[in-house]
């Protein structure tokens, strides 16, 4: 079976001015459809680097990146960004909601760059928000939200597309003890149904609810281990 994501040989160079900076340094991984993968490591540690390429949101200065069969290493942006649009949904710890928009709104979002007519995003979008549990929230804005619904809502503009990969940065950063167990608790649902998910975090307890964890340090993977999730209990 083809890895839905190799790196091969991948390294990221930061140039300021004449000083360059290795974030990365010969990484070179594969994730295979459906799997349940953490990126975990210090601040510092590539990590953050290595979810950018992985994201289509950089790439990388030497080595190759293969995205479900496409090579995306030296991609132009506009053609990154297509790819970014089709193949990922992202996930972020701000939630990156627009105030403006209601729930809806903010789900059908994606589907406005894929050319998706009005009706047909607009339903496709109220299916996705009921899949996560926020149904009855369609016509409510970010600030009428908690931070876990707001969450949600980000999970499911990250579903909406159908992508190959759910890549979510640091995704219970913001949310106290009980919203961050739940948060996570719909990953594992996600998960379940046969999606591929990739969380980027720094936290042990997050990343022990994945089925792989890989560990990066000074921009090298140090391991890369095969994980039995801990179950966390929300009493």
């Amino acid at each position: 079976m083809q890895p839905i994501i190799t790196t091969r040989n991948v390294s990221k160079i930061y140039k300021i001015g004449v000083l360059e900076i290795p974030a990365l340094k010969s990484v070179s991984i594969d994730i295979n459809r459906s799997e349940y993968v953490a990126l975990i490591g210090a601040s510092g540690s590539g990590k953050s680097t290595l979810m950018n390429i992985l994201g289509c949101l950089d790439t990388p200065s030497s080595g190759e990146y293969i995205l479900n069969g496409n090579n995306v290493s030296e991609l132009s942006d506009n053609d990154l960004a297509a790819i970014r649009n089709k193949e990922i949904g992202f996930v972020f710890q701000t939630f990156n909601l627009i105030p403006r928009m209601t729930s809806l709104e903010n789900v059908a979002l994606p589907l406005v760059y894929a050319g998706i007519g009005k009706s047909q995003r607009l339903e496709m979008a109220r299916h996705t928000l009921e899949s996560v549990g926020l149904g009855d929230r369609v016509d409510h804005k970010p600030n009428e939200l908690s931070g876990g619904q707001r969450q949600r809502v980000a999970v499911a503009r990250a579903l909406v597309n159908n992508p190959s990969i759910i890549l979510a940065d640091e995704p219970t950063g913001n949310l106290d003890s009980k919203t961050s167990l739940e948060i996570m608790d719909l990953f594992e649902e996600l998960h379940a149904k046969g999606n591929t998910i990739i969380i980027v975090t720094h936290e042990p307890d997050i990343a022990g609810r994945s089925h792989r964890i890989v560990r990066l340090k000074d921009g090298l993977v140090e391991s890369d281990n095969v994980n039995i999730p801990q179950t966390i209990s929300h009493v």
